[in-house]
């Protein structure tokens, strides 16, 4: 690929409905459970992994090591590790991490905006779901 980023002309273009397509695998790092709520979290400042860990709030040690480790080798999450004891780790955004940062914490603070709106379709929905269950258990 061309150091612009930008695929030359013999490369096939990404396409995130093939199902070969690698682009699935970033998009599937970055809108996990986890990912999501990293990415948003480090858009603040760097943190050590104990304060990432509290900030985030449920996720265990495993799954942030995890995490952290693809987010670091897909290129949105960079390890600082200080060269003093106790040992100093600081996890913070790339260039690349912060543009997908921004992006997803846009769609977090949709979500949380429009809450209310979906609590109201699920309400509907399984008001629905109950109404045609009596309705078929009555036929039958």
């Amino acid at each position: 690929m061309p150091v612009s980023g930008e695929p030359s002309k013999s490369e096939k273009k990404p396409d995130i409905n093939d199902a070969m397509c690698p682009s699935r695998l970033v998009l599937e790092h970055v809108t996990s459970r986890w990912g999501v709520l990293i990415l948003i979290a480090l858009l603040d400042r760097s943190y050590r992994f104990s304060e990432l860990r509290r900030k985030i709030g449920g996720v265990s040690e495993k799954m942030l090591t995890q995490t952290l480790q693809t987010l670091e080798r897909d290129g949105f999450v960079h390890r600082a590790a200080q060269p003093v004891i106790p040992p100093r780790v600081d996890y913070s955004l790339t260039p690349l991490g912060a543009e997908a940062a921004r992006l997803i914490a846009e769609l977090g603070r949709w979500t949380e905006q429009r809450l209310g709106a979906v609590e109201e379709a699920r309400e509907r929905y399984d008001e629905r779901r109950a109404e045609s269950r009596r309705a078929q258990a009555m036929s039958q």
